[in-house]
């Protein structure tokens, strides 16, 4: 059996960003295992700009974000291997996996990083009556066929979902000369960021339907038309309210789940809220030395948090490698959300082991205008920070000073929630 000090599951931006990371700390005994055949992950097949603001201070394509980072593994030699296939990950971080140019191999690491990412939800787990003809695709799909095969999926386009894959399948349809009839969601508001709903809709003249869900869906061997009805406050369809539309494709945009099946067989305690695994602030899960960070840990907006987020996971890796964690008091603090807060990452902290400022993450479960985030500390308020507008479609974000938290030795709660400014 081979042995490795740090083997990261995936070769997107979360797992090239972990490794960097790590390396940058003192590891070098690095492993990264991506199933595609060229690390980069989603960001390959997203051809459009938006991306690096952040990280890199300029506006950078998906394919020109993630060769930022596989040139960065490639000059520090940090070992990839492609086409691998992770198919069992044990409790004692011992991984067995098969690619074309090792064949089957089994791994004991000494740390393990997840960072698979995560899967469209397919038209099964929504139930939508009707038919089963082709032209029915997840957005991701369609725009892999797109931008990578250049195979048009159809001409004429009905989206259901406002999520951003969505919303900017519109614009690329639109540009590649398909009719993009409507783009509906079913939820009173957009799961998407609100700069793609003006630059891929808006700009374009294509309709956003609000609380309308699809209802039906026509046709025999292709898809010939869907039956589009408004719903109530429970998600459910008004009779009386329904548009039949004629199109060939259908493009389901209706949420992301991160991938986690290895992280469940493993025994990693996850989060029912997000699908992902509850970490500390290490981004550590409950099993000491495996780590988790990116989308298999909770969908983020923008790439540049992923990275970010990545970076500091592969850092704690590499401290718990090289045995240099600081040592805890054994108080662990619990964060609360509540009152329109849906989650935190992290879900503890560990005064002792964190960083100087912990940066904590979060989404709203609904459109809140004019209000705040409040942050308690056991019920005493010690931020109020107000948001002109806050939606479930973009991340928000506190940070916490690590010398406050130790100026209260006996903490147990911080609660976080949606308040009146």
């Amino acid at each position: 059996m081979n042995t490795c000090d740090l083997v990261i599951i995936g070769g997107g931006s979360a797992g090239m960003a972990a490794a960097i990371g790590a390396y940058k700390k003192g590891v070098r005994d690095i492993l990264i295992l991506e199933r595609d055949a060229e690390p980069g992950g989603i960001l390959l097949q997203c051809i459009h700009n938006g991306f690096g603001l952040h990280t890199f201070g300029e506006e950078l394509t998906g394919p020109s974000y993630a060769e930022r980072f596989t040139t960065q593994i490639g000059e520090l030699g940090i070992r990839c291997v492609t086409g691998a296939l992770v198919l069992h990950l044990h409790a004692d971080k011992t991984l067995d996996y098969i690619s074309p140019q090792t064949g089957y191999q089994q791994v004991k690491a000494r740390a393990v990083i997840l960072a698979m990412g995560c899967r469209e939800r397919p038209r099964g787990a929504i139930g939508i009556p009707g038919t089963r003809p082709a032209g029915i695709w997840t957005a991701g799909t369609a725009q892999r066929y797109l931008n990578l095969d250049g195979i048009m999926p159809g001409r004429r386009v009905f989206i259901l979902g406002s999520g951003d894959i969505g919303l900017i399948m519109a614009r690329r349809m639109t540009l590649e000369g398909a009719e993009v009839k409507v783009v509906a969601e079913l939820m009173p508001y957009s799961g998407g960021l609100k700069r793609n709903i003006v630059q891929c809709l808006d700009d374009y003249g294509i309709p956003l339907k609000l609380s309308h869900t699809v209802v039906e869906i026509r046709g025999k061997e292709r898809v010939e038309g869907i039956t589009l009805a408004q719903v109530d406050g429970k998600g459910k369809p008004i009779p009386g309210t329904e548009e039949d539309y004629d199109c060939d494709t259908l493009l389901l945009s209706v949420g992301l789940i991160p991938e986690n099946e290895l992280s469940g067989d493993m025994g990693v305690e996850m989060n029912p809220v997000t699908s992902g695994p509850k970490v500390n602030e290490r981004m550590e899960t409950n099993i000491e030395g495996v780590f988790a960070c990116g989308n298999v840990l909770h969908v983020h907006d923008l790439v540049d948090f992923v990275s970010e987020e990545a970076a500091a996971a592969g850092r704690n890796a590499a401290r718990y490698v090289q045995g240099g964690e600081p040592q805890s008091a054994g108080q662990v603090i619990e964060l609360q959300p509540v009152n329109g807060v849906r989650y935190t990452v992290p879900c503890t902290i560990d005064p002792e082991k964190m960083d100087e400022t912990q940066i904590v993450r979060f989404r709203v479960g609904n459109v809140y205008k004019n209000m705040a985030i409040g942050v308690y500390f056991d019920g005493e308020q010690v931020q109020h920070r107000r948001r002109q507008v806050m939606a479930p479609g973009e991340m928000e974000e506190v940070k916490l000073e690590k010398a406050k938290l130790l100026a209260h030795p006996g903490l147990k709660t911080i609660t976080i929630q949606v308040e009146e400014a």
